[in-house]
């Protein structure tokens, strides 16, 4: 498949729309650790050859959208601190280190 329908994007709107919602309930005392930064690093892994599997089954919007959650997962780590990048050509951060 290698064409977006109208009901694809319509899910995917609809399931990211209401993990939006939930993800507002988040605690104001979030404590990062290191388990948290391997969880991420890990999902991003799993997702990038998750598009590898599906590059091959030829299935290349599948691949698209895997590739695309597996930097939102570097992008978010890298945003709230886990990843050390200072690369904002690669995400959302600043290319320097703040003091």
């Amino acid at each position: 498949m290698d064409k977006v329908t109208k009901e694809k994007l319509e899910k995917y709107f609809n399931v990211t729309g209401r993990a939006l919602e939930k993800a507002n309930i988040a605690p104001e005392n979030l404590n990062i650790t290191d388990l948290t930064r391997k969880d991420f690093l890990d999902m991003a892994k799993r997702y990038f050859d998750d598009a590898k599997h599906f590059q091959e089954k030829g299935e290349i919007i599948n691949a698209f959208a895997a590739l695309n959650y597996a930097h939102g997962w570097l992008d978010a780590g890298a945003r709230i601190g886990l990843f050390d990048v200072h690369d904002s050509e690669l995400f959302t951060v600043d290319d320097e280190k703040k003091e």
